[in-house]
């Protein structure tokens, strides 16, 4: 079972691997945040992964706060890109 985990794990990073060329290489800001996104994603899955494999509960609490993480990196890419800060709940929205 370890074996299987270990197996998939290395997949997961080859899929990490091709996103950072994505982010090295993305033509515009949007494919960077994006190939950034799924290296996340994918370092979280090892992480699980291997967590299970070796049977480090532990680890699990790091995954989750990874996930976090991520979330909150893409909250700030889609305020930084946007033009005036859209979706800043401080401002006031204008009248109807």
């Amino acid at each position: 079972m370890a074996d299987a985990l270990h197996l998939f794990a290395g997949a997961i990073l080859l899929a990490v691997a091709a996103s950072l060329v994505r982010v090295v290489l993305g033509p515009t800001r949007a494919d960077r945040m994006m190939g950034a996104q799924l290296a996340g994603t994918g370092g979280i899955a090892v992480v699980l992964l291997l967590s299970v494999a070796g049977e480090r509960w532990a680890a699990l609490d790091v995954a989750l706060t990874l996930s976090l993480l991520a979330a909150v990196a893409a909250v700030g890419f889609v305020k930084a890109a946007s033009r005036d800060g859209a979706g800043d709940p401080e401002e006031e929205a204008p009248p109807p």
